[in-house]
């Protein structure tokens, strides 16, 4: 089951998005919708509300009083923080139950929460994809004095109540952005559920990887830092053995040029808890990648059995991603560590890498696959690069516990 988290800004557009959504075929789960149920009249959440905020912000059949609440917190940062403390909790809970609910009536299902504090609750590790609802801020302005007859001040303070718009994309893997018509969101929505949402819930049902094709091309990305980091805090909960989620490989060197391709290495304690964590990946969106067991050995560490691990690879087809399962100390593991730290605080041996990526780029070009590419570096990997990075590594004194600068 694929989990969307679904936010924006007030006025942005996420409304029509989550609807439009819903009838592509979504199960929806509206935050919103969930925090109007917990304070219904009789609900404990309504009892602690007028508890924490005075009889005044009930009516007088007992209900909640949503503008005289809302008057009270907005210009609050401490009311508000109050108000959520009571609410979100059990917002989550219905939202759980409603998930489950989706999951026994559909194992495929594709479950959208529509969340307007997703970033500022910290929600974002919490799903598989966040598609962010996105708008300027005078477009949003406009639409909530013109379409819900705020005043203008009105307006600047619930904007002011989330998170800038900023920190709001960055924590996003998609981001949409709603400064046209209603039917340009509406078309942008049902492509982003035809190109990557559906084959990403499919990928996940039949536990495989997203479909790569084509030889290297390589290129610059800065948000490449930003996009391995949510995913390394996705990783890092799924599971107690999980021992960490370190960004490693060329995408995590700055300006070195490669294949928009992030590697991550995961550590275990051992290979059986890579193993048992097999199906836990898959339901996060890495399914295994069968036939690779282990990495090519060095000179130095010439045993085949030392340098064994488990690959995953992305079910995501709009972020390709190799997951390296390595057991801590093992070669492998500290290769993937000390090479990255190397090249980050060595010009002559990154030029050198550079230049010996672009030479297996061009003649791999053509390619049908990166496959080609990738065994073409190996000898540089094994026989240049592994005795420099051990007189390097005695000479620095490096450990994998060290810090190094990114």
């Amino acid at each position: 089951m694929l989990r969307v988290g679904l936010t924006g800004g007030i006025a942005a557009g996420k409304s029509l998005a989550a609807s439009t959504l819903q009838e592509l075929g979504a199960v929806l789960i509206d935050a919103d919708q969930l925090a109007r149920t917990v304070v219904e009249p009789g609900t404990e959440g309504l009892l602690e509300i007028a508890e924490a905020f005075g009889p005044e912000v009930l009516q007088e059949d007992g209900s909640l009083d949503r503008p005289a609440l809302g008057a009270r917190i907005f210009a609050d940062p401490d009311g508000r923080a109050r108000l959520n403390a009571i609410i979100h909790p059990r917002v989550r809970r219905e939202a759980a139950v409603a998930e489950a609910t989706a999951h026994s009536a559909s194992a495929d299902a594709v479950v959208v929460h529509d969340i307007p504090l997703l970033v500022e609750t910290g929600q974002e590790d919490s799903f598989h994809l966040v598609l962010v609802i996105d708008a300027p801020h005078q477009t949003r302005l406009r639409r909530m004095v013109e379409n819900r007859a705020m005043t203008e001040e009105e307006a600047l303070n619930r904007i002011g109540a989330q998170a800038d718009s900023g920190t709001r994309n960055t924590a996003a893997d998609v981001v949409l952005h709603n400064a046209g018509t209603p039917a340009d969101l509406a078309a942008e929505v049902r492509n982003l559920w035809q190109q990557r949402i559906l084959p990403f819930a499919r990928n996940i049902e039949q536990r495989q990887r997203a479909e790569r094709r084509g030889g290297p091309a390589l290129v610059q990305d800065r948000d490449w830092p930003r996009q391995a980091s949510l995913l390394i805090r996705r990783l890092t909960r799924i599971d107690p053995r999980v021992l960490g989620v370190e960004h490693i490989g060329s995408t995590s060197i700055p300006g070195l040029r490669a294949k928009d391709v992030l590697d991550l290495q995961l550590t275990v304690a051992s290979l059986q808890d890579a193993d048992g964590l097999s199906d836990a990946l898959a339901e996060a969106g890495y399914p295994r990648l069968p036939g690779i067991r282990q990495d090519t050995p060095t000179a130095e560490v010439p045993q085949p059995r030392m340098w064994q691990k488990r690959l995953h690879c992305n079910a995501d087809p709009g972020r390709p991603v190799n997951l390296h399962v390595r057991v801590a100390g093992s070669p492998g593991w500290e290769y993937a560590l000390a090479f990255r730290d190397w090249l980050r605080t060595n010009p002559d041996m990154l030029a050198a890498y550079a230049a010996e990526k672009d030479r297996c780029a061009a003649i791999h070009r053509g390619d049908a696959t990166l496959a080609g590419y990738a065994a073409c570096k190996e000898d540089w990997f094994t026989t240049f690069a592994a005795p420099r990075l051990n007189t390097w590594k005695n000479d620095a004194g490096w450990s994998p516990g060290r810090s190094v600068p990114r």
